[in-house]
């Protein structure tokens, strides 16, 4: 797979938001009405309008689409306010911020533009196709491609092409976390696809619902090595439509699942997937569900469900989830202390696999030494879930729950870096080997690394990083114990 020259793609993963010529921002009042915002644009020759209110604050904005399908296609007259077919989702982006990073953001929000955003001032704008037209060819081509499949073979053929990929960009030294992205975000993709082939299939749905992913997915850390974990969250619809809708959700999510495992994102094995009776409900219900983990909070339930608590939405109505989450946030302000606690005994269940003479202990599979590193990124994951509920940081990534705990305070700047240079390094290396199966050895990818095919400097590093993940593992078992 050639997507360009090695030195155009280099330079375009290094490059940031800054590097370019990003538009300054044209404005217009809410009354102004659409045909002179339009002329505005004309004159100006910009595809994107800002609109501001009387105290100078960005209320929304129109572009060229905005003006085509809310005031043409709806026949208004075009005196029409500008403030009434305005869009409100605005997304911001940090000057400092790569480019491979803005173009990953526009995917996720399905934004064709992004304000660029400094020490609380708007600096500017960017669109989709500036940075598409810098970047010439890459692995984003490549997402459009899978925004733009329908067929179910075809689907699959794009999943499969997504090692190369990885290796890829892995050998030219992008980070772990934003290869995460890359593949988090073409999975999200190809749900998306199949979800409305699905919809087109057995009709509409017959009340308002979000689709949801928990896990790895959930948290924007998927590697080549995935497998289902995905919720349905419906309106709680009038008693005598209350079977009807279940039936149809419960039917539309085996045909989606069934989709998926056929393109090669498997089945999974704990069955936490929509297609289970018991992971489709109404809103009330998922309410009663978090309500029962929290207040139990057993070591048992901590461990069953702790996934629940990493959710997020790929396809409806995001309001449910969202409202779901606000009720979350009120139970974990009450939730006992014994929450934490067993939520935090999860982080403590994996030991570093470091021998008594602080050597790497491996087992041993099909005759070689072998370790599991998705099992060592364990207590990462956990330890940053445990703190970031209880100290109320509701992004669901790993490395940015770290962040934000570190501007909470609850971390020093030098113990999130420690953890956050741990786990982008160990997940590098699961890619790589993953990778590497697939594309070198036809295998299935795996999570266990050979111990005799890395260097050295990689064995002293993932040494130094173990006695880092037992260090973070020590200071729980202090918290907790002074809690207790």
């Amino acid at each position: 797979m050639d997507f360009s020259t090695p030195a155009i793609t280099d330079h375009f993963y290094s490059k940031r938001v800054r590097d370019l010529h990003f538009r300054h921002l044209r404005l217009a009042a809410p009354e102004t009405p659409a045909h002179t915002c339009a002329a505005q644009m004309a004159r100006e020759k910009v595809s994107c309008l800002f609109i501001a209110n009387s105290q100078g604050e960005l209320i929304g904005y129109i572009t060229d689409i905005t003006l085509r399908d809310r005031l043409v296609a709806n026949q208004l007259p075009l005196t029409t306010p500008v403030a009434e077919i305005m869009e409100h989702d605005m997304v911001t982006i940090h000057p400092d911020a790569f480019l491979v990073e803005a173009l990953m953001l526009m995917f996720r929000t399905k934004s064709r533009y992004l304000l660029v955003e400094e020490k609380g001032n708007f600096v500017g704008w960017i669109s989709r196709t500036k940075i598409l037209t810098e970047q010439s060819q890459g692995p984003f081509l490549f997402i459009q491609s899978v925004k733009e499949a329908r067929q179910i073979p075809e689907l699959r053929d794009k999943w499969l092409r997504m090692p190369e990929i990885i290796y890829l960009l892995l050998s030219r030294g992008m980070k772990a976390a934003i290869v995460n992205q890359i593949i988090t975000t073409v999975a999200d993709t190809i749900a998306q696809r199949v979800i409305e082939r699905v919809m087109k299939e057995i009709g509409p749905a017959p009340a308002k619902f979000v689709f949801f992913v928990m896990g790895s997915e959930g948290r924007g850390e998927l590697s080549l090595k995935t497998d289902q974990d995905n919720a349905i969250i419906y309106e709680d619809k009038a008693n005598e439509h209350r079977e009807e809708v279940r039936a149809y959700f419960l039917d539309f999510a085996t045909r989606v699942s069934q989709a998926l495992d056929e393109i090669g994102i498997d089945f999974c094995e704990g069955e936490l997937m929509a297609m289970n009776p018991k992971w489709t409900h109404s809103l009330s219900h998922w309410k009663r569900n978090y309500e029962s983990w929290i207040q139990d909070a057993s070591q048992e339930t901590a461990m069953n469900y702790a996934t629940f608590f990493d959710c997020r939405a790929i396809f409806g109505e995001s309001t449910l989830l969202e409202e779901l989450k606000e009720h979350m946030d009120l139970l974990l302000q009450k939730a006992p202390e014994r929450f934490f606690i067993n939520l935090g005994h999860n982080a403590l269940q994996y030991e570093p696999p470091i021998t008594f003479f602080r050597q790497i202990k491996t087992e041993k599979i099909d005759g070689e030494k072998q370790i599991n590193l998705k099992q060592t990124m364990r207590p990462i994951v956990d330890l940053a879930r445990v703190y970031a509920l209880k100290y109320r940081v509701f992004e669901t990534n790993t490395i940015t729950r770290l962040e934000q705990l570190r501007e909470k305070g609850v971390f020093s700047p030098k113990e999130a870096q420690e953890l956050i240079h741990a786990f982008d390094y160990l997940m590098t290396l699961r890619l790589e080997n993953q990778s590497k199966q697939m594309l070198e050895e036809r295998k299935k990818p795996k999570n266990f690394l050979i111990i005799n095919q890395i260097t050295k400097v990689q064995t002293v590093t993932l040494l130094e990083i173990f006695k880092v993940i037992e260090e973070f593992q020590a200071r729980i078992k202090i918290a907790f114990t002074r809690t207790l």
